[in-house]
């Protein structure tokens, strides 16, 4: 049985919720219900918070600058020939 709650949100935190919830095709109650589920899990129930830790030697900064350190560690090249597009013939 669900039961109602009354929140009372100021003007940029109802903004934030509205595009949140907008930008998901959900309605502000959908958001906020997802928004307490998360916040509120315990951590052995995210399988990723539970991997949290297990890997030694990463720098303590890794979550700030994530996209730095993938492109200085990964560079990746087709391992093929790129073929140039050509324009489609209507007949």
């Amino acid at each position: 049985m669900t039961k109602p709650i009354q929140v009372y949100l100021d003007e940029d935190d109802l903004e934030r919720l509205e595009a949140f919830a907008r930008g998901r095709g959900w309605t502000k109650s959908q958001a906020i219900r997802v928004a307490i589920r998360a916040l509120t899990r315990p951590p052995a129930d995210d399988p990723l918070l539970e991997l949290a830790g297990d890997i030694d030697g990463l720098p303590v900064n890794l979550s700030e600058y994530f996209d730095r350190y993938l492109n200085e560690t990964f560079v990746a090249a087709p391992p093929f020939k790129t073929r140039r597009r050509t324009k489609a013939v209507r007949r």
